[in-house]
This record gives structure tokens, C-alpha cells and sequence, in this order.
């Protein structure tokens, strides 16, 4: 047995896990015990950087990786929920939507430019 710490959507939780291909021969069966439920211990994992204030206008990057492409242009109206850009991280695309409707009043990144997470890259006014 191992014991691992997994993070889901921010919670920790401390779980033991059964290694069955490390020292254990093949032919032995093993029996299923119960496993009572672990609960959630205290995160040290840092949350998410915010966009902004409640209610600003700034669009951070979510996560590191790379500006796949900007979907506005600045000066260009956008509306709550529109797509403006697209981010790749380990092969997988993540997309960014307007927090709010506003005008693009400034774009602060290039496709193809790395982005750590919490980097504003769009700031609407």
C-alpha cells in the first residue's frame, strides 16, 4: 500500500492506494476489504490567481501554457461569455471568456507566447 495526496478541483485528500504489479505474484487472488471514506484535509495548494477585482474587466490565464490565439481584436465590443481566446496546456485546449460585455481595451499577449498561470493577457474596459 501507498499512501498519495490527490488535489480535485482544490481539495486535498490523503488516499492509500494498493500497488498490484509491484512484489505481488500474479497467481494470488486478493480478497476486497472495505475502505471507509478519507476525508479532505487542509490545502496547501495556492487557489487560483484571480482575474482581478470582482468585476474587472482583467482576463487571466487559468493555468500555464501557451496562447494558442487571441479571438479579439483591441477596440473590438465583446459580450459576457464570448470566447476570446484559446490556450494550450499538455496538448489540450482551454478556452477564456469575457468575465463581463465591454470593449477590448487591451491585449497584453501574442499567440505563441508562454503564460504562467494568473498572467492577465486581455484587459477590457
Amino acid at each position: 500500500m501507498k499512501k498519495l495526496r490527490v488535489t480535485v478541483e482544490g481539495k486535498v485528500y490523503d488516499v492509500l492506494v494498493e500497488m498490484l504489479d509491484e512484489g505481488t505474484p500474479a497467481a494470488a487472488p486478493h480478497a476486497a476489504a472495505p475502505v471507509a471514506p478519507l476525508a479532505p484535509v487542509a490545502s496547501t495548494a495556492t487557489p487560483a490567481a484571480p482575474s482581478g477585482p470582482p468585476g474587472s474587466g482583467n482576463i487571466a490565464s487559468p493555468l500555464a501554457g501557451k496562447v494558442v490565439s487571441l479571438d479579439v481584436k483591441v477596440g473590438q465590443s465583446v459580450a459576457e461569455g464570448a470566447q476570446v481566446a484559446t490556450i494550450e496546456a499538455m496538448k489540450m485546449n482551454t478556452y477564456l471568456y469575457a468575465p463581463k460585455a465591454g470593449t477590448v481595451a487591451a491585449i497584453l499577449v501574442h499567440p505563441g507566447d508562454g503564460v504562467e498561470e494568473g498572467t492577465v493577457m486581455i484587459r477590457l474596459g
